[in-house]
């Protein structure tokens, strides 16, 4: 059931937050179909891919999956505003569809392609959303949740640049976190807080835009790599020596 729903989570991972650019999003909130039924055929994509089924019994629960994403996605658009908070209600309900179907159907990835080509795979899988989750999904929710203040904030500096920040910055801790090395995240800190030393001290409110993006940040990095860790203790280890202290 693991594997699976791992398996199930990368697919989930690529089709919404790699294969899905800004404009499919907002395309799907105002229910055109043409975008919508596009993003529900990488969703079924996606899993095929990842689930690699060689037997006809794989085909209802991956057309299941795609059905409970096409609703998800409709009640999104329909029932709720854009904002934090319907995007982690959104993201909760298709998490709850993926354990529901690794539930009901435990063996999907064991006998499909992939299932007999070594135990490494799953946690790889699993470690490959993590890090997707963490960095791609992070930058929805943090553009999110500071969108009510981003158009009173007027910055000087490169286009996007505070996004690929977040970005990188949000990998870097995953990696560390995952890599046993924990205490090199007060060096990205510390880094940081220099780096925007100038930019606090001259613009109270830019300021404090900052730290709460990048407290934001911070902690959606530290929840997704903590999380993908617990995944990877329920799996077989990848087989990495550990390192030496």
């Amino acid at each position: 059931m693991i594997a699976t729903f791992a398996a199930l989570l990368l697919a989930h991972a690529c089709a919404d937050f790699l294969l899905q650019s800004d404009a499919m999003a907002a395309a799907k909130q105002q229910r055109r179909a043409g975008p919508l039924l596009l993003h529900i055929l990488i969703v079924i994509a996606c899993t095929t891919l990842a689930l690699g089924p060689d037997m006809a019994d794989a085909i209802p629960p991956i057309l299941l999956l795609g059905a409970l994403h096409l609703v998800i996605d409709l009640a999104k658009s329909t029932l709720t505003p854009r904002g934090l908070a319907p995007f982690l209600l959104d993201q909760g309900a298709h998490l709850a569809s993926l354990a529901g179907i690794a539930l009901y159907w435990p063996g999907l990835f064991d006998q499909g392609f992939w299932g007999p080509q070594g135990d490494w795979l799953p946690a790889t899988m699993a470690l490959v959303a993590g890090l997707l989750i963490a960095t791609r999904a992070g930058g929805y929710a943090v553009g999110l949740l500071m969108h009510r203040w981003a158009g009173t904030m007027q910055t000087k500096g490169l286009p996007r640049g505070g996004e690929h920040i977040g970005l990188m910055e949000r990998g870097l801790i995953f990696l560390f976190l995952m890599g046993g090395e924990p205490s090199a995240i007060g060096f990205l800190i510390a880094a940081k807080s220099i780096l925007r030393f100038d930019t606090a001290r001259e613009d109270q409110a830019m300021g404090e835009y900052v730290i709460i993006g990048t407290l934001a940040s911070f902690g959606w990095a530290l929840l997704s790599a903590y999380a993908t860790t617990g995944l990877l203790s329920a799996l077989p280890d990848l087989g990495i020596p550990a390192r030496n202290p």
